[in-house]
């Protein structure tokens, strides 16, 4: 128990997909092949660190798209995220309540995953580096 407590304990201090990625080569070190949950969980602290970074409050994702909370309903560079809309409005719009909606289509749970990672790193990559460093 207290290893499995600090194993996770060292989970959620992490930040970066390489520190992940080592922390996962330890695991695989330590246990043998990782089972495909913990390489989901892995993958869910990297989202979660990346909405840190982009002050992401919530994601829901389903099959047909995902929808994007901020905290306090505000997004640090709103230059940034208006010229981001703009270049994605075939998949991407504003609602009237300051979420965003990402229209996909993600029956497979792994491509929803991978989707989701990578709409909240491009969030993230428009927060400016003060920002991003603080978080």
């Amino acid at each position: 128990l207290q290893l499995r407590l600090g194993l996770y304990r060292r989970l959620s201090s992490l930040t970066t997909r390489a520190d992940l990625d080592s922390f996962g080569a330890e695991l695989v070190d330590r246990f043998g092949e990782l089972p495909d949950e913990v390489r989901s969980l892995l993958d869910v602290m990297e989202i979660k660190a990346l909405c840190r970074t982009a002050g992401i409050e919530k994601i829901d994702a389903g099959v047909k798209g995902a929808t994007i909370s901020f905290r306090k309903q505000k997004f640090s560079n709103p230059e940034a995220l208006a010229a981001y809309l703009v270049k994605h409005k075939m998949s991407v719009k504003l609602m009237p309540d300051h979420k965003l909606l990402f229209r996909g289509e993600w029956d497979d749970a792994a491509k929803r995953l991978k989707d989701v990672r990578d709409i909240a790193a491009a969030i993230a990559a428009l927060v400016p580096m003060k920002k991003a460093a603080a978080a």
